[in-house]
């Protein structure tokens, strides 16, 4: 059997990002696990598409690269032009604008950020030339029947720092930190082609890339016309600040080196950054006091990257108890479950004050996952996940157009039988 091309796109940057997983120092890990752990989520899934679905060629966008933004200092981590795919919307569609930031986590150090720069999260000549449009991003009704016929753009990922860094900090490193210069010129790009006379628009991104679409959130909707409909949607980039199994505030301390690094507090709110650390203002529960644009919040309370590197980061762990079980959740004890909880009520209480916003929209599910808006799989199909019999795309598209309030928070696990549970055994 002939392997679809998602997945032989996915076995590709796997094995690159093996290798470059092989060289980390420990202070490194966690933008490779964040990569690697993603990428083998995407192979999983892009298996289980396969076996249902191939893709066809109209579904393969090809990348556009913007060589003219290197004039105005647009460019990925090694210098080279930043990009997206993009498929013209049509019909009812032809005016409707929807963007997603890809995710891939962050570098912290100029050796991770060096590393990152030879692959396809740090700079263009490592992109693949098409890419399956599929999920919120598919143009086929049965599968997006809300979005399908729309503008859709993803715009790839290459600077570290969710879109957001500045060349002020760069001081002779070699690296090229531009992620809030590429934002700017990427949305004057499509301004240009169309966007500009948009009737909605809806801002979309996965983990960092989720980070990313709050983070931007408002600037989006600044630059389009004040009749346009602007709202966001945020797949699993509700990051929490919490402290790992050894009570080391380990995810705050890498923000910290990435917020230090490449100049990130420049992209935040000046509300926050008159109260606290800059390393603070960059999780989501202190940007999302700040953001005057609706959001859509798709998340899982029991998201496998937030679990592998927030709760149970590398080092954490030197007797392998959660071995097994970050591998699978199936595989956890009463325990590590109790744990696993008490994570999740961290979340729910995080994301409590903003339940009684209602621009504040959110689909909380209990499932062993990290992005699911960008997979037909998890996004809109049969077997999708739901809470109280929606999926996401129902409860995504409810909220957009106004249609109901959606505020759906899970069970705890192992409560919901829709979930589909990653198990990394299998890979």
């Amino acid at each position: 059997m002939s392997s679809s091309p998602s997945f032989s796109i996915t076995n590709l940057r796997l094995r690159t990002l093996v290798v470059f997983f092989r060289k980390l120092t420990t202070k490194d890990y966690a933008i490779a696990a964040f990569a690697f752990f993603l990428l083998l989520s995407l192979a999983f899934f892009s298996q289980l598409h396969h076996h249902h679905h191939s893709h066809s060629l109209s579904n393969l966008i090809p990348f556009t690269p913007l060589p003219n933004t290197i004039l105005r200092g647009a460019i990925c981590l090694d210098g080279s032009a930043p990009g997206f795919h993009f498929q013209k919307g049509f019909g009812s569609g032809s005016r409707s604008w929807l963007l997603h930031l890809e995710g891939g986590g962050w570098c912290n150090s100029i050796s991770s950020c060096s590393r990152r720069k030879f692959t396809a999260l740090g700079s263009s000549k490592y992109m693949e030339t098409v890419v399956p449009f599929s999920g919120i991003l598919s143009s086929d009704r049965s599968q997006n029947p809300d979005f399908f016929n729309w503008n859709k753009v993803m715009i790839r990922y290459c600077d570290g720092a969710s879109f957001a860094g500045h060349p002020e900090s760069e001081k002779g490193s070699g690296l090229f930190f531009r992620g809030q210069i590429i934002w700017e010129a990427i949305m004057d790009e499509l301004l240009s082609i169309g966007m500009s006379k948009a009737k909605q628009a809806l801002l979309s991104g996965c983990s960092a890339g989720g980070l990313a679409t709050l983070v931007h959130c408002d600037d989006f909707r600044q630059i389009l016309p004040k009749e346009t409909t602007v709202k966001c949607l945020a797949d699993a980039g509700f990051f929490l600040d919490e402290k790992d199994i050894r009570g080391n505030n380990t995810m705050r301390s890498f923000y910290n080196d990435v917020v230090q690094l490449q100049g990130v507090a420049k992209s935040l709110h000046k509300e926050c950054l008159a109260k606290m650390e800059p390393s603070k203002c960059l999780f989501p529960s202190e940007i999302l006091k700040n953001i005057k644009t609706p959001v859509f919040l798709v998340h899982s309370a029991y998201d496998f990257w937030q679990i592998r590197n927030i709760l149970v980061p590398e080092g954490s762990d030197p007797s392998g108890h959660w071995k097994s079980c970050k591998l699978n959740i199936h595989n956890c004890n009463a325990n590590l479950i109790d744990i696993l909880n008490r994570f999740r009520s961290s979340l729910l209480k995080a994301l409590n004050e903003f339940q009684q916003r209602k621009q504040i929209g959110m689909f909380v599910n209990s499932c062993f996952i990290h992005c699911q808006t960008w997979r037909g799989e998890t996004w809109y199909s049969p077997n999708s996940p739901k809470i109280q019999n929606k999926t996401i795309a129902e409860s995504v598209a409810d909220w957009f157009f106004d249609r109901e309030v959606i505020n759906l928070i899970d069970c705890p696990y192992p409560c919901n039988p829709t979930c589909r549970n990653l198990d990394f055994t299998r890979v």
